[in-house]
């Protein structure tokens, strides 16, 4: 923090000058520099002398400059996010958790977009990564050695995906999906299907792993159909190959696929649930607007979001300060959202 760091004057003040760290520190009772720790790094500092601090901010107008705060500290209190997919409502909720973390700590997002595609990503993280001080990737569809080699450039963090050497955040899918497997085993179903995502997608991977490992216990047959794309559309066009396996039961990578797939039943006159149940994955906006409103696993995506900004801040002061990051080990679990897309096996 510099006294370059400014606001608009405080009314009544003598000078028209901006409000600095100084006057801040002078109204609040306190040195300069516990201002700037207060400000750069909350939660360093006794919470009564934060908010003390706060208050005086706020009296005086005061608002942080962050380009005037990156020419002697050579950061830009910014953050990339980089999205597989903007249009997928997924990520609104981890979008929102991470903006919550980041203003928090005075920073700003900057959003960026790969439209599913390696490439793609990979060049906007070239485009990005000069200008923020710490990446995130959501649900990246970049090699383990790219996000590595990343990770080495600028502190980074990645969303549903394990990487050896680089922190990550993934959500605990047993619990949700072992309550899916059992809700269907209830109702009667012995043969599933899942219905994949992107061939790149580790999540993908991982969710039919689980589903693979747990499924004959509860004496299921099951299949993967797949990969596809991720898409409303992309679910539409697994519909024959669904129809073909003669399972009762399907539960999607998303909840797009899960929802294009029923609309495309419904449309060949597959009736949901009582000929074909259908879970989903993720619990988006939107998913209980479908008739019937879909069954899903859901994800906690916004916890997710504001844990993967905190860890992010934390491997960014580890960079300046040799301060290490501590990640949260706490579980992300999923859970069951049980609707209407699931029912009885038919007779």
């Amino acid at each position: 923090m510099t006294s370059d760091d400014t606001a608009e004057t405080r009314p009544g003040r003598r000078s028209k000058a901006p409000a600095t760290i100084y006057d801040i520190a002078k109204l609040a009772g306190v040195n300069p520099s516990t201002v700037s720790r207060a400000l750069s790094k909350p939660g360093r500092i006794n919470i009564k002398t934060e908010e003390r601090i706060h208050a005086a901010a706020k009296e005086l107008n005061y608002r942080l400059n962050p380009m005037a705060r990156a020419l002697p500290t050579g950061r830009t209190s910014t953050l990339g996010l980089l999205l597989a997919d903007i249009t997928n409502p997924m990520f609104f909720e981890v979008v929102r958790g991470a903006e919550r973390a980041a203003s928090r700590r005075g920073y700003t997002l900057i959003l960026a977009e790969s439209q599913e595609s390696g490439e793609r990503e990979a060049e906007a993280a070239e485009r990005v990564a000069p200008s923020v001080d710490g990446l995130v990737l959501v649900t990246t569809r970049l090699g383990d050695e790219q996000i590595r080699e990343l990770a080495e450039r600028k502190p980074l963090v990645v969303i549903n995906r394990e990487v050896e050497g680089v922190l990550g955040i993934v959500p605990d899918l047993d619990p949700g999906i072992d309550e899916a497997l059992a809700h269907l085993a209830a109702l009667g179903h012995t043969s599933l299907a899942f219905v994949s995502g992107p061939a790149n997608s580790w999540m993908s991977g991982a969710r039919w792993a689980t589903l693979l490992a747990k499924a004959p216990a509860l004496g299921m047959t099951i299949v993967e159909i797949g990969p596809g794309v991720p898409t409303l559309d992309g679910g539409a066009a697994a519909l024959s190959r669904v129809a073909a396996s003669g399972v009762s039961a399907v539960i999607a990578y998303n909840d797009l696929m899960a929802i294009g797939l029923m609309r495309a039943a419904q449309e060949q006159g597959i009736d949901v649930p009582s000929r074909l149940s259908i879970i989903g994955f993720d619990d988006i906006f939107g998913s209980d607007f479908t008739s019937p409103q879909l069954s899903t696993i859901r994800t906690p995506l916004g916890a997710i979001g504001e844990r993967a900004i905190r860890l992010a801040l934390e491997l960014i002061d580890e960079y300046a300060d040799g301060t290490p990051a501590r990640p949260d080990e706490s579980p992300l679990p999923t859970e069951l959202v049980v609707r209407g897309s699931t029912g009885p096996v038919r007779a």
